[in-house]
């Protein structure tokens, strides 16, 4: 038998044999994991910074364009769509997420990933939790899905703030796409939150990689500290010209792909392209993830 039917096996005590758990005993599984990520302070925090991000950019821009200024500085610079806040308060949520995609957002899921299954061996619990009828597969899975609610929700907690502030300081309105033409407020409300689902898929290789780099060591500390610091360095390698050939393989190079969907009609091309990469490096990362954790000797 393999350490990983090993941990399925029922405790002694227990009279028959280990029965298969139920779609509802997984839900529970599912509902329990999301339940004690959220309630985690540091979990908490994370939301709570990113939260305030677009307050802090509603606010500058407020305080930018009350002298006469035009919102993005010198030249135009700033996160997209930053020059059209001023205009209509709804493009806070675009700008916001521009603005949190590159850093703020990733390392916030690179940090709940990579404590997923290395916090629970330096804390001593992933010995516990396999003592259940879970399996291993089953409890990764659970991780990840867990992982995966958590880009949702972030997401959605910089999108919800960034329209409360944007409501606040700015007027609301139809909008002009980058196309030029005029939507109602309704479509653009559609928009954003087709931005932000779309925004929250584009995590998902983050997750996976995170997830892996969680299962190969039993510190949480380490394990977040190498997620982000491989999150940065792809960053940097995106950015250098000369590794042209490469960056169109790095997770992180289509991510502001979704300004297409401001679009009208809406270009599909660059959002299709970052959401095949994404689930290519779900699908390589999962597995090895899948495959250490398998294998893994569980001591704490």
């Amino acid at each position: 038998m393999s350490r990983a039917d090993t941990a399925a096996v029922p405790t002694p005590g227990r009279a028959g044999a280990a029965r298969a758990p139920g779609p509802l005993w997984t839900l529970g599984l599912f509902r329990s994991e999301l339940v004690v990520t959220l309630r985690r302070w540091r979990t908490l925090a994370l939301l709570g910074v990113l939260a305030a991000v677009p307050v802090l950019v509603g606010i500058a821009v407020r305080i930018e364009t009350q002298g006469g200024g035009s919102a993005g500085g010198r030249g135009g610079d700033g996160p997209a769509f930053i020059s059209q806040v001023t205009n209509n308060g709804l493009f806070l949520v675009f700008t916001a997420l521009a603005a949190t995609l590159p850093f703020f957002l990733p390392m916030a899921v690179g940090v709940i990933a990579g404590d997923a299954v290395a916090g629970e061996a330096g804390g001593g619990t992933l010995r516990y939790l396999l003592v259940a009828p879970a399996g291993r597969t089953r409890l990764l899975l659970a991780k990840y899905v867990t992982v995966m609610a958590f880009c949702l929700v972030a997401t959605l907690v910089v999108a919800v703030s960034a329209l409360a502030t944007g409501a606040l300081l700015f007027p609301l309105g139809d909008l002009t796409t980058i196309s030029g033409t005029r939507i109602g407020f309704g479509e653009g409300l559609a928009r954003a939150l087709l931005i932000a689902l779309v925004v929250a898929a584009s995590l998902t290789g983050v997750a996976a990689l995170g997830l892996f780099v969680s299962t190969l060591t039993g510190s949480g500390i380490a394990a977040m500290a190498t997620t982000v610091g491989l999150l940065i360095t792809v960053q940097i390698v995106d950015q250098i010209p000369q590794l042209h050939a490469v960056q169109p393989y790095l997770f992180p190079h289509y991510w502001i792909s979704f300004a297409d969907l401001m679009r009208e009609p809406l270009y599909w091309d660059e959002v299709r392209r970052n959401l095949g990469l994404q689930g290519l490096y779900a699908a390589v990362f999962g597995s090895a993830a899948w495959a250490r954790f398998a294998g893994k000797d569980i001591t704490s």
